[in-house]
């Protein structure tokens, strides 16, 4: 990573740098190099050091360690979820991540409100005329906004109708404590770069007894639940990894008095700016902020010229900028969606980086009001 004295890096709902443990986990896990499959020494050691990373997965979710299915990531365990849980109809809240999207029809979207909850009533109305039985994805936090959605109403309704509740929680680990079991939640995504361990990793949590259908298959690794040679330096990362999310839960009220702070510093430079999803509970660490008049893409980049790193409330395609899918469902205009970005905090963030932004901010808040 780049100098922190001059480099100010608020981008951690994109990624998060590897926590110490972390790192010490990695060096030492080269010298791991067996196939866990294997029946000899090299391999068992493998074996259990994936186990072990296995325990402390489950451990930092409330679960047992037989619920959880390592992955590449959030995005294959959404898709696994989506794809592998027996279901008649697949619904989800207009503001779930891409990797959620993707595999459901347009017309089963649910409306979120201004702040971009989940309508309850028209999840409801929905479910009561689906094909049974449902599957309904709706993410406990957030990425672009961090608003938390109602997940136990979600259920309560989901239930009345026979229906299994799939949540994306990527965002929530090391910034909130995750208990699948008080969430009541069927199964529940995970992702190892989101909470200090590495890229590549991550896992589905499963309900115990739910049976799934793997879409990787070929070999009977993960209880032949996802076939393929488990990733062990990126597991053994994972569990270092959740280890510490305890730590870092304890660090995230300094991180909101620091989030909520900047957020008033930036409506004292910019009254015109807003900040959205800000009247409902939210992560502590993120603020989505737009700037009228001046787009996502300039802000971005004046900001990283500038040694600091954030990034847009909206997607790049192909090198194409578009207004974020999250504010068009909150009833943002497009010409307000184009101009948002996304501040994210880290249990690291000092008080320093959060000057320096605002420092350029300012600059940008002027250029914009001219």
């Amino acid at each position: 990573m780049a100098d922190r004295d001059s480099f100010a890096y608020l981008d951690y709902n994109a990624t998060t740098p590897p926590l110490p443990e972390v790192t010490a986990a990695v060096a030492a896990g080269f010298d791991i190099y067996g196939n866990p499959s294997s029946v000899h020494a090299a391999g068992r050691r493998a074996r259990a050091a994936v186990e072990q990373a296995r325990d402390a997965v489950a451990a930092m979710v409330g679960v047992t360690p037989a619920q959880v299915v390592f992955t590449s990531g959030g995005t294959e365990s959404n898709a696994l979820a989506l794809k592998g849980i027996a279901s008649a109809s697949v619904f989800a809240s207009a503001v779930e991540h891409p990797s959620v999207l993707a595999h459901v029809a347009t017309e089963n979207l649910i409306p979120v409100d201004s702040a971009g909850i989940i309508d309850l009533v028209a999840l409801d109305a929905r479910l009561s005329k689906a094909p049974s039985p449902a599957l309904v994805a709706v993410m406990l936090a957030n990425n672009e906004t961090g608003a938390l959605q109602p997940i136990a109403r979600v259920v309560e309704i989901a239930r009345k109708y026979g229906a299994r509740v799939h949540c994306d929680a990527v965002q929530a680990p090391g910034k909130m404590a995750v208990d699948m079991g008080a969430l009541d939640v069927d199964s529940l995504s995970l992702s190892a770069h989101k909470l200090g361990g590495l890229k590549g990793a991550g896992a589905l949590v499963l309900r115990s007894g739910l049976e799934i259908t793997a879409l990787q298959v070929g070999g009977g690794q993960e209880r032949r639940r996802r076939a393929g040679t488990e990733n062990v330096l990126g597991i053994v990362a994972f569990g270092a990894a959740a280890a510490q999310t305890a730590r870092l839960h304890g660090a995230m009220a300094t991180v909101r008095r620091l989030r909520d702070d900047l957020e008033i510093a930036i409506v004292r430079v910019a009254p015109h700016a807003r900040i959205f999803s800000q009247g409902v509970e939210r992560l502590a660490n993120t603020i989505c902020v737009g700037l009228p008049g001046l787009s996502s893409d300039i802000q971005l980049m004046r900001l990283d010229l500038a040694g600091v790193a954030v990034s847009a409330g909206s997607a790049c395609s192909s090198g194409k900028v578009t207004p974020s899918h999250v504010l068009l469902a909150m009833g943002v205009p497009e010409s307000e969606a184009k101009c948002a970005i996304r501040v994210s905090l880290g249990w690291d963030t000092t008080v320093a980086e959060t000057a320096q932004f605002l420092d350029v901010w300012r600059g940008l808040a002027s250029s914009a009001a001219a």
